[in-house]
């Protein structure tokens, strides 16, 4: 039985970390190949292809080593691998939040109707994604510097309370207030971004309803702009955050609750604090026709030619 429950939870993170990595990438490279292509980019193109990198940071840094744990692979990190590999994964999972927060604020602006007090910051809006990135980052940095404090590859014997055994690592917080002022800090953050991610998204759906109303009875080809899509899309990737983050959260202020955390617990809270890095990129690729259109068109020039294979073939 516990063989049986070893390989589902084996492969259930290998499905999840092989499939999250695949799809990131290959968003990201489309993105690459359009940012080398076209000569400039909307605020909403920037923000996802940051979204997906940072996604990407997760994946890497937190669901492979786990993976290989899971497999059975021991001693995969030392003291400072596991500092270095902790503090990316805080960071990346900070910016997962933030960046999908920043992206519904941003499409929020964009569409929101002409008004005298909004112009001048839909004006600016493209010369804000670089200086915003850069705040989420050094905010980020800063927020998670601890982490490397309480980081170290995991010791013989049994597990001290208050220590997340991640497997490959060990979090030992050493006491309860650190414990909790931790857990506390890390949460607050989170809920303020999904609050104004959520806000920010009600807003659209808000707009997008009266439009629908006031183009009633408009042949619908003229009610199915760009900017509607992509407000769309930005609805949906804030629906798909906030259903994962409240399942993490639930078993993260549970695992407050306890001075010793289960393995398995752990192990769930992981899954789904991961889904949404896995899962997204795919949803961009169905509904963004930028990345769409740049993955057929590489697939069409990578399919060899008729020509080509009667040419293989009589030869």
């Amino acid at each position: 039985m516990m063989d049986l429950c070893v390989t589902i939870k084996g492969v259930s993170f290998l499905l999840q970390t092989g499939l999250g990595i695949l799809g990131n990438s290959v968003v990201l490279l489309a993105y690459a190949h359009i940012i080398y292509t076209e000569p400039r980019l909307v605020p909403v193109d920037w923000i996802l292809c940051h979204l997906v990198f940072a996604n990407l940071l997760l994946l890497l840094t937190r669901c492979v080593p786990q993976t290989m744990t899971v497999f059975g692979l021991k001693d995969l990190l030392n003291d400072p691998g596991c500092k270095v590999v902790i503090y990316a994964y805080r960071v990346g999972r900070a910016l997962s939040v933030c960046i999908t927060c920043m992206l519904s604020v941003f499409q929020a602006v964009t569409i929101a109707p002409a008004a005298p007090h909004l112009s001048r910051v839909k004006l600016a809006l493209p010369s804000l994604v670089f200086p915003t990135f850069a705040g989420l980052w050094l905010l980020n940095m800063a927020i998670c510097i601890a982490a490397p404090f309480f980081s170290m590859a995991p010791r013989n014997g049994t597990v001290p309370a208050f220590t997340l055994n991640l497997g490959f690592c060990h979090v030992d917080f050493r006491d309860n207030l650190s414990y909790v002022i931790n857990g506390v800090a890390v949460s607050g953050r989170d809920f303020a971004f999904v609050a104004l991610m959520v806000g920010s998204s009600a807003y659209i759906l808000a707009l997008l309803h009266r439009h629908a109303r006031r183009v009633k009875g408009i042949r619908r080809a003229q009610s199915g702009g760009a900017e509607t899509r992509a407000a769309k899309t930005v609805v949906t990737l804030v629906i798909l955050y906030v259903v994962f983050f409240g399942i993490d959260n639930v078993i993260w202020i549970y695992m407050l609750t306890v001075a010793k955390v289960s393995p398995v617990v752990a192990d769930m809270r992981v899954f789904f604090s991961s889904c949404y890095a896995s899962f997204s990129p795919y949803f961009i690729i169905s509904s963004n026709k930028k990345v769409k259109e740049k993955i057929m068109c590489t697939a069409e020039q990578e399919k060899p030619s008729p020509d080509t294979i009667d040419a293989s073939s009589n030869s």
